[in-house]
C-alpha cells in the first residue's frame, strides 16, 4: 500500500476510499507515526459493524503501556466491518499499518467530512511539528 494514496486525520487516522458496488467506502486505520507514538500496544477494541460513525467521534479505543488513546472516524457514515484479526495479533500494526493493519470499514454518507482530511505531504509536516 503506498502511503501517497491515503488521506488523513489531524488525531493520526488513515483512510483509504474504496468504491464497491457504487457505494463509497473508507477503509479506516492509525497511522505508522501513531503506532510509534504508542510504544507498544497491548488491546485493541473497535465498535461493531452496525455502528454509526460520525467525522470527530471515537469508534474504538487503542491501550499500550503508555497511553490509552481513542480511534476517531474521519468520516460520517457506519462501520460495515471491522478487522476482527488484528486484536488477536497487534503487532500487525507495526509490521503493516496500512494494509494489514486496517481497523474498521464505514460505509460513507456524508462526503464533507473527507474533504477536511490532509494528504500524505501535509500530515507529514503535522507529524514533524509534533516531533
Amino acid at each position: 500500500m503506498n502511503p501517497d494514496d491515503l488521506l488523513f486525520a489531524e488525531t493520526h487516522e488513515w483512510i483509504r476510499l474504496e468504491d464497491t458496488d457504487g457505494e463509497k467506502i473508507a477503509v479506516v486505520g492509525i497511522t505508522a507515526f501513531a503506532v510509534e507514538q504508542l510504544v507498544d500496544v497491548t488491546y485493541l477494541e473497535m465498535q461493531p459493524a452496525g455502528t454509526p460513525a460520525s467525522a470527530g467521534k471515537e469508534i474504538g479505543e487503542i491501550e499500550s503501556v503508555k497511553a490509552v488513546s481513542s480511534i476517531i472516524s474521519p468520516v460520517d457514515g457506519e462501520i460495515i466491518a471491522v478487522n476482527e484479526e488484528l486484536a488477536n495479533n497487534l503487532q500487525l500494526l507495526g509490521d503493516d499499518p496500512y494494509q494489514a493493519g486496517w481497523m474498521a470499514k464505514i460505509r460513507v454518507q456524508d462526503e464533507a467530512a473527507i474533504e477536511k482530511l490532509m494528504d500524505r505531504a501535509a500530515y507529514e509536516a503535522q507529524c514533524a511539528e509534533e516531533g
